[in-house]
C-alpha cells in the first residue's frame, strides 16, 4: 500500500534487515511509558518467534528509512480463535501526525481479511490519545477497560497501576 504522493510513504513485509530501525522505534515507544508494559525490546527472535510472519508491515520513506512498523499475534492456539489476532502498531517520534500509523494500519487490516481473519484487538493505555483516535479512524471500537490491570515497573509511571483500553475491530467482509 501507498499514501498519498504528497508523504512518499510505502508499506513492505517487516524483514530481518528492518529490525534495528524497527528495535529503535519499538524502543522510542516504550520509553514514553504509554506504549507497553515491556521494559526493554525483545530479541530479534523473540520478536520473530511471537509474530506472525505474513502480518508484519514496516512502513518506509523513498530513501529506504523506516517510519512505523505494526505486526499481529495469534491470540491463542485453540481453534476457535483462529481468526482472531492481537496487534501493535508503532510510529517513529519524528513521523508522527504524517498518515505513517494509518497506513499501517490500511495495510494489516488488509493482510489480516485476506488471511480470512475477522477480528484484529489491541490494548491501549487510555493515556494514548494518539493511539485510540488513529484506531477509532480505522474502524476499531472500544470493548472494555481493564481497570488497574497491571503494575508499571519503570519509567515516570513506575510503581503506578495502569488501565488498559482494550479495542478491537471486526472485519464486515469476514465471519
Amino acid at each position: 500500500m501507498t499514501t498519498p504522493a504528497a508523504l512518499q510513504v510505502s508499506t513492505t513485509a517487516l524483514t530481518p534487515a528492518h529490525w534495528p530501525a524497527v528495535r529503535e522505534i519499538y524502543a522510542a515507544g516504550i520509553a514514553t511509558g504509554h506504549s507497553s508494559f515491556e521494559e526493554d525490546t525483545p530479541s530479534w527472535e523473540s520478536f520473530d518467534a511471537g509474530r506472525l510472519p505474513e502480518h508484519r508491515h514496516v512502513a518506509v520513506d523513498t530513501a529506504g528509512r523506516v517510519l512505523g512498523w505494526a505486526a499481529a499475534s495469534a491470540v491463542s492456539s485453540r481453534c476457535v480463535y483462529a481468526g482472531v489476532v492481537e496487534h501493535s502498531v508503532y510510529v517513529s517520534p519524528d513521523a508522527h501526525g504524517r498518515g505513517v500509523g494509518r497506513l499501517l494500519l490500511d495495510t494489516l487490516i488488509a493482510s489480516t481479511e485476506a488471511a480470512g481473519i475477522w477480528t484484529i484487538q489491541s490494548g491501549v493505555f487510555p493515556e494514548n490519545t494518539a493511539s485510540l483516535a488513529l484506531h477509532a479512524s480505522a474502524g476499531f471500537r472500544v470493548v472494555g477497560v481493564r481497570e488497574r490491570v497491571g503494575l508499571m515497573r519503570f519509567g515516570p509511571l513506575a510503581g503506578q497501576w495502569r488501565d488498559v483500553t482494550l479495542l478491537e475491530r471486526r472485519s464486515p467482509a469476514i465471519g
